[in-house]
């Protein structure tokens, strides 16, 4: 089960549908893996609260992963993203927001399977389980310098 929360009224005036958006590249995402996951969508100033709490960053970012314990069991864990950072990062980058969001959506899912980039040989096996979702989409490759998202 997804649920997603929307705290950012901006979220759904941007993408009246952005429920629906992050629900369906959750699943997907998920594939096969039984579980439920929980996704705000959140401001900027919230998303800086708590990446300042958790990760001792004062800062807002894109999205925040916190997969959970395996004793929480269904629960995989929980993605918030923050509406500013993500709406200014698709317009810099030439991206519709809901490509973007579509992309943070399935590298936050990823992370709460357990996949990571900290590593190189990590990076390239998430960034291309990545690409492989996203191209079942329609959307571009994010990782491609030369070609950007579709508008």
């Amino acid at each position: 089960m997804i649920e997603v929360e929307i705290d950012e009224a901006a979220w759904s005036e941007a993408l009246p549908d952005v429920a629906a958006v992050v629900e369906r590249v959750a699943s997907m995402a998920l594939g096969d893996v039984e579980g439920n996951v929980v996704i705000l969508l959140a401001d900027d100033a919230q998303v800086q609260l708590i990446n300042g709490q958790f990760r001792e960053r004062d800062r807002p970012t894109n999205v925040l992963s916190f997969p959970a314990p395996d004793s929480a069991r269904p629960h995989l864990g929980d993605l918030i993203l923050a509406y500013g950072v993500c709406a200014a990062e698709a317009t810099e980058q030439g991206k519709s927001l809901s490509d973007h969001l579509s992309h943070l959506t399935i590298h936050g899912v990823l992370h709460l399977l357990g996949h990571d980039h900290e590593m190189d040989d990590e990076a390239e096996a998430m960034e291309s389980e990545e690409r492989r979702l996203l191209a079942s989409l329609g959307i571009a490759d994010p990782y491609r310098q030369d070609e950007p998202d579709r508008p």
